[in-house]
């Protein structure tokens, strides 16, 4: 993943009210939200989640499908996992993050 990509994906999560509604919809996972049910679940004016739904959207990190008459977002789970990978890269070292001794306790259960 380009420094770009992410930056771009980072900004747009950069906002309480976008990550507030990305949130709801990756815990929807592949079934997806309609603006009305996004509305309904966090009282956001239409107009509002219009903005807000372009700006993920446009950040890839939202995909959207035409179901008849609604539109149905979902997360992009490959951005969000690349995202991931692209934090965790070089974390520690290449070392286990995890202290020892919380690996020790683990193990010990």
């Amino acid at each position: 993943m380009k420094n770009a990509d992410a930056i771009n994906a980072f900004l747009a999560l950069g906002q309480e009210t976008r990550l507030n509604i990305f949130r709801l919809i990756v815990q929807r996972g592949d079934v997806g939200l309609t603006p009305s049910q996004i509305i309904e679940k966090l009282g956001i004016p239409n107009a509002t989640l219009s903005f807000h739904l372009k700006e993920l959207a446009g950040a890839d990190l939202l995909l959207v499908e035409r179901q008849s008459r609604n539109l149905i977002y979902r997360p992009n789970a490959k951005l969000v996992q690349d995202l991931s990978g692209f934090l965790l890269e070089n974390c520690c070292g290449g070392k286990s993050c995890v202290p020892v001794s919380s690996i020790k306790k683990a193990k010990a259960k």
